[in-house]
């Protein structure tokens, strides 16, 4: 029986680890309860970068880079150098899973496809080569319309995918005619991680949460569709929030290692009842739209449409891009200092 909220939420769908420290993973791993899956992205892999205990493997994948790279130009060995470093967080987690590690593709690379495509591949390469065999990885995708497109090609390949930075039922019906594995509706925009006063609490968070709504409905038009894509909020901040997505129904949770504390030290509890059925978020989300012809149009038209998604999306890769440059400015230091 059950004696943390954890471990009966781990009863109700499947848990995940939105963190790349393995003391996080290994604080939450028993015998009998592991995690399914790790997820990560550029703000997950410069918070460890600057952790002193992380800067041996820092310096490890430099090293590696450099050496790899001799006729490489400088830009090069610094994105391969970000990408082992990713790779090598991950490996450090992945004895603590059942499941996938989950790296997601460079932001500035969002709205194009060949170059989606391309550091998916990069990634995949990475993984492989430091034991962490394909069918054990997801590439996680922005849920842009070009980037859609390429979790599509993606998956044709083989290579399985997570659309993320997801804010509405018509990015869900894209990800999900793109064969993607996941999904990862965000329950709060990012920011709220680094500007924590722009968190909202709500009375009764499963039924006034605005994206409580939105993956209500995406959990039921993907039941109408028949979509095998699953479904993984991500960007929950507290236990209230876990409660309130149980109601929801999705299959997967992927929570960080705060998030994870909290659930861990409160005592089991009995699950509030399911949500009721929410009415349409978007009226222009139809099931049959193709939201892939012609390079995504309908997809960019809904968006287009869709003012707060927009923001929201903008903002989580204005975020994610920032990351990312200020890891390849520390990898380009370690360049120059070792020399």
């Amino acid at each position: 029986m059950a004696t943390t909220l954890l471990a009966q939420t781990r009863t109700a769908l499947v848990v995940d680890v939105d963190s790349m420290d393995p003391d996080v993973a290994a604080r939450h791993t028993s015998a009998t309860e592991r995690f399914c899956d790790m997820t990560s992205n550029q703000a997950i892999v410069y918070s460890e970068s600057i952790r002193p205990e992380r800067l041996p493997l820092f310096k490890e994948a430099v090293q590696k880079a450099r050496a790899r790279g001799k006729v490489l130009n400088e830009q090069r060995i610094v994105d391969d150098a970000v990408d082992l470093f990713t790779v090598l967080l991950a490996k450090a987690v992945y004895p603590h899973l059942t499941g996938r590690v989950h790296a997601q593709t460079s932001p500035a690379a969002a709205y194009d496809t060949e170059e989606t495509i391309a550091h998916a591949k990069r990634l995949v390469s990475v993984f492989e080569a430091n034991g962490i065999p394909k069918e054990r990885i997801s590439i996680k995708i922005p849920t842009t319309p070009e980037s859609i497109v390429a979790c599509q090609y993606l998956e044709k390949i083989g290579i399985r995918t997570l659309a993320t930075c997801l804010f509405s039922v018509s990015q869900a019906l894209a990800a999900s005619e793109a064969g993607c594995l996941y999904i990862a509706p965000y329950f709060n925009e990012l920011r709220v991680h680094f500007e924590p006063g722009i968190w909202k609490e709500y009375k009764d968070t499963a039924a006034e949460h605005p994206m409580a709504l939105v993956i209500a409905d995406i959990v039921k038009t993907y039941k109408q569709i028949g979509s095998k894509t699953l479904i993984m909020p991500a960007s929950i901040v507290t236990a209230a929030e876990v409660l309130a997505l149980v109601s929801l129904h999705p299959d997967h949770l992927t929570l960080s290692g705060s998030v994870l504390d909290q659930l861990a030290a409160l005592p089991a509890a009995e699950f509030p009842p399911s949500a009721p059925a929410a009415p349409p978020t978007e009226s222009s989300s139809d099931p049959s739209t193709d939201y892939l012809a012609s390079g995504g149009a309908n997809l960019r038209a809904a968006l287009a449409a869709d003012a707060e998604s927009t923001r929201k999306l903008a903002d989580a890769l204005k975020i994610f891009g920032e990351m990312e440059d200020k890891l390849k400015d520390l990898v380009r230091k370690e360049l120059t200092t070792t020399t």
